[in-house]
């Protein structure tokens, strides 16, 4: 499951909607995000990438000679919405599903809203399909391993001269502050996942220094997790640091908070004030993300008996 985007320029006005609940997006909202979609490719890659990851998965799952497997991919926000997707399996006579968000850590507002919106398709089914989740694998070896190998491939974007006096960003999506009052468990699961990049990645240079914050921000009157990265920015640039590299650890695949809210709005930022900034590749459907997955759903049914 993930969280999905409009697979055209005309989609982006239902998709907000659909974000905000049924409530109506402003026009001038609708019009700057479709710019935002129209800089990164006219589309969300989401979908193809999740698919991507699925057709993958799948085959090697068949490949253990365990059970017959197939994958499905349900999205929160677009289609095939998850109610879709839920339909299908209940056409195909599916029984028993293992439910992974693509979403390495959890909170009741990323994690939780998906397995909400699997319920809410059972009530409306009515069909008695099993369903068990995969609650979080935010430090899993080969999801940490994959971070690692983008983090050094990237280091090397930067002249070589510029690699000891690196400040490496790790973010992951703000949410609301208010997840705190209930011990919501995702920013200490941020907080893991980057002390486990580091500690596979080892010391740094002498020079280098790392950070971490929270991106893409909501536009309400909550408050949101910070620091911000531009507050970060602002940090370092007063630290001396010109060259950053950002390591987006709450996201697996491309998507507009990568694409737009670092390639483009972060750069330009960080270009304004002098300095050189880098972002590391997405796992996206890739080995050390097919193995992560491979391994907690395989996990996951050994554990669950399913």
């Amino acid at each position: 499951m993930a969280m999905g985007g409009p697979d055209s320029l005309d989609a982006v006005g239902p998709y907000l909607n659909d974000v905000r609940g049924g409530r109506p997006t402003p026009p001038e909202l609708v019009q700057e995000i479709t710019e935002r979609y129209r800089a990164t490719g006219g589309r969300s890659p989401v979908l193809a990438i999740t698919k991507e990851v699925a057709s993958r998965l799948e085959d090697r799952l068949n490949a253990t000679g365990t059970a017959r497997f197939k994958v499905y991919v349900g999205l929160r926000h677009w289609h095939p919405y998850i109610r879709e997707t839920y339909q299908e399996m209940v056409k195909d006579g599916v029984r028993r599903v293992v439910g992974v968000c693509m979403a390495p850590q959890n909170s009741q507002l990323s994690v939780g809203a998906y397995i909400r919106k699997v319920s809410e398709a059972q009530t409306e089914s009515g069909a008695g399909v099993r369903f068990t989740y995969v609650p979080d694998w935010h430090t899993h070896p080969a999801l940490i391993r994959g971070i690692l190998a983008n983090i050094h491939e990237a280091f090397q974007k930067f002249p070589p001269e510029a690699r000891e006096r690196v400040a490496l960003i790790f973010t992951a999506h703000s949410l609301p502050e208010r997840i705190l009052a209930s011990g919501d468990p995702y920013p200490e699961q941020v907080r893991q996942t980057v002390e486990a990049v580091l500690a596979a990645l080892g010391p740094l240079p002498s020079g280098a220094t790392w950070r971490s914050a929270y991106q893409s921000q909501g536009r309400s009157e909550d408050k949101w997790l910070g620091p911000t990265v531009q507050a970060t920015l602002e940090e370092l640039h007063g630290l001396g640091f010109r060259h950053i590299l950002m390591a987006p650890i709450g996201f697996v695949s491309d998507h507009l908070e990568v694409l737009y809210d670092i390639d483009i709005e972060f750069k330009k930022l960080a270009g304004e004030m002098g300095m050189w900034l880098e972002r590391i590749a997405m796992l996206n459907a890739t080995p050390p993300l097919i193995e992560s997955l491979l391994d907690i759903v395989t996990t996951h049914l050994r554990k669950t008996g399913l």
